[in-house]
């Protein structure tokens, strides 16, 4: 039996069945649609703090858990981003029918572009929150002593054998804690609700191998692969105390901004970590707000 994670009481879920295989959703509001992607290991209860501010604003605000996150299925697959993007795609196309905003965190941002560079019609802008430059490292990213430290890692993960002693050891709730306290530089946001929301899903069937799958899987495309071939708006909101993607990695959206002031705008928090629509819930929702307000969302 799944288990539901955490949600606000402020906005309910739905099912959708994808490909045979339970979804889990939220919507709230009315308008423009946006659609909210999390990060690894995050899910919609992740936006608990943005879903009722954008909704009560006047957009019809999605938010999706991604198979194998929340209180989506977890079925035994080879995950790739490609599998999420099909996923968002075939949501798009039953539920939503107009284009949208794609908003996500981490690897929802990366998702995002993806979605908004291989699918355009469905997708007339995109809001990037610290997004991730893959699902995983490239090896030629990691100098060479980290490289074997993570090739090795990831065999163990992997491995029948270690594997879910592995996971066991990481799903733990004060490592779980630990890890927050890393990313987040504001420990207070760090809430029981929020480790709820992580720890939950991890004791579902089939949430070790999920986790072996994703943390073996390619890393799929670079942003700088993407932004080229995508023309719609951009906002990249960008927490600069995040150590996972550091602000040196935002330069290549930083540049844009400067190039193309029109078409991206770009905007650093100061003394934020990795997720800042959950740090720092109030920046986020008004600087969404005052772009979706200026910026022309046409296709």
């Amino acid at each position: 039996m799944t288990a539901q994670p955490v949600l606000s009481p402020s906005f309910s879920s739905h099912t959708w069945t994808w490909r045979g295989h339970a979804i889990r959703y939220a919507v709230q509001g009315q308008g423009q649609p946006l659609v909210l992607i999390h990060g690894f290991g995050a899910a919609i209860g992740h936006w608990r703090n943005n879903i009722p501010v954008l909704a009560e604003a006047g957009y019809k605000v999605f938010a999706i858990d991604l198979l194998g996150f929340g209180g989506s299925a977890k079925p035994a697959l080879d995950y790739t981003v490609d599998l999420w993007v099909e996923q968002l795609r075939d949501f798009w196309a039953e539920h939503i029918q107009t284009p949208a905003v794609f908003v996500g965190n981490s690897i929802g941002a990366l998702l995002s572009m993806m979605v908004m560079a291989q699918h355009p019609e469905i997708a007339n802008g995109g809001v990037l929150l610290n997004a991730a430059g893959g699902l995983n490292h490239r090896p030629e990213e990691l100098n060479l002593p980290l490289r074997f430290v993570m090739g090795s890692f990831t065999k163990l993960v992997t491995s029948e054998l270690t594997g879910p002693f592995l996971f066991e050891q990481v799903r733990k709730k004060h490592r779980i804690r630990r890890s927050l306290m890393q990313v987040y530089r504001d420990h207070t946001a760090i809430t029981d609700e929020l480790i709820n929301l992580i720890y939950e899903p991890s004791c579902d069937p089939g949430a070790q191998k999920v986790f072996a799958s994703i943390l073996a899987a390619p890393p799929g495309p670079t942003p700088s692969e993407l932004l080229p071939q995508i023309s719609q708006p951009l906002l990249v909101l960008w927490g600069e105390a995040d150590p996972w993607t550091p602000i040196a990695g935002a330069k290549i959206y930083q540049n844009l901004a400067a190039k193309h002031p029109d078409r991206v705008t770009f905007h650093g928090i100061p003394n934020t970590g990795h997720c800042p629509h959950d740090e720092r819930p109030e920046t986020v929702n008004q600087y969404i707000l005052e772009w979706l307000k200026t910026v022309s969302l046409t296709v």
